[in-house]
This record gives structure tokens, sequence and C-alpha cells, in this order.
């Protein structure tokens, strides 16, 4: 009876935690895009949703529309603040829908659309005040007459439906230098004159900075982008509170705001948080909490996150590597194909690969480690290849004339006689992979390529610098691993002089 009563005990037990466990909410997580309008609001949507639930987070710079896009329909985050020219442009660019069949496609989804947030940041193509003067350029036809002038567009612009190519066709615009980049980086070619026409959002607080020409669209060809807020359908049940307190920011912001808060965080140099809890409390009269990060807390934070990636991609690499670098020595055919298949994977550029990951493993740092997994294969196998290689035909055979077995052979003779080529290898392997670490940034990873991103994205030098300093002193630091290493692993006969 006991033995009934205690087993019953630990089944209610069990049913009660597992429950609890049930019961408790997963935490919203709210994405921005990899600009700063983007994560001012990312960071207001936070702040609000926080005075109803304090486990909010924000995941901020993860990507262009696609990426953030896609995360939402996967469920890596549940909310975050879009346009609704990009909706109709972009995400559903084949349809041409009307706001109405907008909202409807977007239902069918399971996404829901706030209400318009209340300013209009339109695409628009700008020019240094001073050069539009001299060649008299007002609108965007007029650009017709400059065949001769560089264009500069963001990479999201030169791809988009809304972008260049339907740009182009719509104004018959002649020019042939047009070039992809980094929509922060080309305010900077705007400066020293390497670009001459740059897209633009209307509410771009390098505006005013740069003393730029805004060109008018007299064709109108850009559609309104009215800021408005994608969020999961299920954030209604399974988080109303928070969802009103986040939805108070229908109608909220003007388009002179928004500037205003675009140019404090760009120009100003105030953090986003505080931005964002200085409109909160000036707009509704409400007190948010943020914390304040330092550089050293920054620091300590990139730093858990970069070696997380580094550290676990690198040893996975190492465990699969070195098998298959001995199983291409031992088997010809095979070991080609091997050689093959890791050499084209280092072939794929490191952002392509990122985001061929994302279909598969969402945003944050498990796809940027699979990335760096693949990337850090080809170093290890090759160096493991090319180490029993390279052996002495003499040795082999007399290894295997005193009657050593296979293995005993490679554990004993030739993996000893390899560990130089081997470690070699992996010191390579290990110092490509710190650097390459930094593009995980790019889909929410975090780590030392986190300041750079924001410092590009700010124009803010010391930013980038506490990243890539960082990572800078991680790679020596590695080397230098390696290469003590070398001393405890290597014979002392091969040890380098």
């Amino acid at each position: 009876m006991k033995k009934t009563f205690s087993i019953l005990l630990i089944l209610l037990t069990f049913i009660s935690f597992y429950g609890t466990a049930q019961e408790k909410k997963a935490p919203i997580k709210v994405g921005s895009k990899k600009f700063t309008e983007s994560v001012i609001l990312g960071e207001i949507i936070t702040q609000l949703g926080r005075l109803k639930d304090p486990d909010i987070i924000h995941l901020r710079e993860i990507g262009g529309t696609r990426v953030v896009w896609n995360a939402l329909l996967k469920g890596d985050i549940d909310i975050y603040p879009e346009y609704t020219g990009t909706i109709r442009e972009e995400i559903f660019a084949s349809k041409m829908l009307s706001e109405n069949a907008m909202i409807d496609s977007l239902k069918k989804l399971h996404i829901s659309m706030s209400k318009s947030l209340g300013f209009n940041d339109t695409y628009a193509l700008g020019m240094k005040e001073s050069l539009a003067e001299k060649l008299n350029i007002k609108t965007i036809s007029d650009l017709r007459n400059h065949p001769n002038l560089k264009f500069g567009f963001s990479n999201e612009f030169m791809d988009r439906k809304d972008g260049w190519p339907g740009l182009q066709a719509a104004y018959n615009l002649p020019q042939k230098n047009v070039r992809g980049l980094d929509h922060d980086l080309a305010y900077r070619g705007l400066e020293d004159g390497s670009i001459d026409v740059v897209d633009l959002y209307s509410t771009d607080a390098e505006i005013r900075y740069y003393h730029l020409k805004v060109l008018k669209d007299n064709l109108h060809y850009f559609p309104d982008y009215k800021a408005v807020l994608l969020y999961k359908s299920s954030l209604k049940n399974a988080n109303p509170l928070a969802l009103k307190s986040i939805l108070r920011l229908e109608g909220s912001i003007s388009d002179s705001e928004m500037i205003n808060m675009n140019a404090e965080a760009k120009i100003d140099k105030i953090p986003e948080q505080e931005i964002a809890a200085n409109f909160i409390k000036q707009k509704f009269s409400l007190s948010t909490e943020y914390k304040k990060d330092t550089i050293w807390s920054r620091l300590f934070y990139n730093t858990k996150q970069h070696l997380f990636m580094v550290l676990i991609s690198l040893f996975a690499a190492i465990l699969l590597s070195i098998p298959l670098g001995i199983t291409a020595h031992r088997n010809i055919k095979i070991g080609k194909i091997i050689l093959s298949v890791v050499g084209i994977i280092q072939t794929i550029p490191s952002l392509a690969l990122l985001v061929f990951m994302i279909p598969l493993l969402g945003i944050g740092s498990w796809p940027a480690i699979v990335a760096l997994f693949l990337y850090s294969l080809l170093p290890i196998v090759r160096n493991t290849y090319s180490g029993l290689e390279d052996i002495p035909l003499n040795i082999s055979e007399s290894a295997e004339a005193i009657g050593l077995p296979p293995f005993a052979r490679l554990r004993l003779v030739e993996l000893p006689l390899a560990s130089r080529s081997i470690l070699s290898g992996i010191k390579t392997s290990a110092v490509i992979n710190v650097g390459t670490a930094t593009l995980g940034a790019l889909i929410g990873a975090g780590g030392y390529g986190q300041p750079i991103l924001t410092g590009i994205r700010l124009d803010d030098v010391s930013l980038i610098l506490q990243g890539a300093i960082p990572a800078a002193v991680l790679a020596l630091l590695v080397q230098w691993f390696f290469d003590l290493l070398e001393l405890v692993i290597v014979p002392k006969g091969l040890r380098l002089k």
C-alpha cells in the first residue's frame, strides 16, 4: 500500500510540474531589421511590452526584409515593425494587393497587421545639395540628362520589385554605373564623391546630416510606406495584455518625431534604449526600464556569444574532419570525392551560406554554428590527408613489417608523424572561424559582429573597434594556444624550429 501511495505521489508531482511548465508563457520575441529606424521601433515595442511581460526580448538587426519576414513565419520572432509598401511590393510582390486584400493574405498565414503607427517612410533618391544645384537636378526625371552619374543603392533596393529595376524602367534612366552596397556605407560614398546618387528613406536623419537634396518623385513611382506592426495572430490569446500595451503605438508617431528619433541615434549618438524610453515617457507618460550597457558588459556578452559559436563549430569540425582525412588517405576514389566536396563548400560565399541555413535552422546562433562548421572542414581534412600522404614509405612499410595491425599503425606511427600537419590545419580553421563568426550578427547570432554592424549603421568608429579589436585579439590568442599545444602533441623531432 505504501509503495502504491508513493508511486501515485510521484506521478502527481510530475503531472503538477509538467502542467506548471506548460502554463508558463514563452517570452515575446521582438525583431528588427538592420537599420536605425527599425531598431528604435523594435526597442519601443519591447519596452511597451515589458510593462506587462518582463520577459519580452529584442532580437536586434537580424537582417533585411526576407530574413525578418521568414523569421516571423517560422516563429523565431513574434512581432516586428514593417511598412505597407514593403509588404505589398516585396513580401507579396506578385499579387499587387490592395490594403484590405493584403490584410486578408496575412491572416491566411496567421499574421496580423496593426493600424499605421502614424508616419510614412517611403523610398526616395537623394544627392548632395551642392551637386544637385550645380547640375540643376530637382526631380528623378532630371537624372536622364546626366547618364554619367554614379549610382550607389542598398543591396535590397537593387533587387526589390519596387527598387532599381522598376524605377529605371519607369523613368527610362540611362545610367550604367550602378552598384549595390550597404545602405549606411552609401552615405560615406556620397561624402567622398565616389557615389553621386543613393536611395534614401524619407525619415533618414542623414538627409540633414549630409545636406542632401531629396529628388521629387514626379511620376509618383514609390508607393506609401506606412509604418505598421506585423505579429503572430496567436499573440492575441497567448499574451493579450502585452499586445494591447504594444498597440498603443498605433497612430502615435509623426514623421517629424521619427526623423528626430533617428537623428538622436545617428547624430547625437544616444542609445536606442534611451531614445525609446524618452519617447514613451513623453507620449504616454509612462516610465519604462531598460538595461544600460557599458563597454565591459558588452565585451563580456559578445565574447561569450562569439566563443560559443567558435568552440562548438570547431570542435564538431575536428571530430569529423580528421576521420574524413584518414579515409581520403586510405581510399583514393572516396578521397577524391571527400576533398572535392569540402573544397566546393569552401567556395560558397559565407553570407550566402548563412542565408541558406535560415530556412533549415531559423535565425540565431545555430545556423551560424553550422555554417562555421562547414567552413572549418577543408583545412583540417586537407592537412590530415597531406600529413598522412607525406609520411615516408619506408616508415609505413617498417610498421607493417613488424606486424602492427592497421589501427595500431595509425595510432602509434601515422597520426604522431602527421600531427604537425593536422594541428596546422586545425589552427588555420580556428583563426578563419574567429573572423568569419563576426558575420553571424547578420542573422541574429550576436558576437563581435554585433558592435561592428551597429557601428557601421551609426557611423561610429568606436563601436566598430569594440568588435574588430577583440576579434583580432581572439584570433591571436587562438594562434598562440595552438602554438603551445604543438609543444605537447607534436613529437619533439617534428616541431618547427
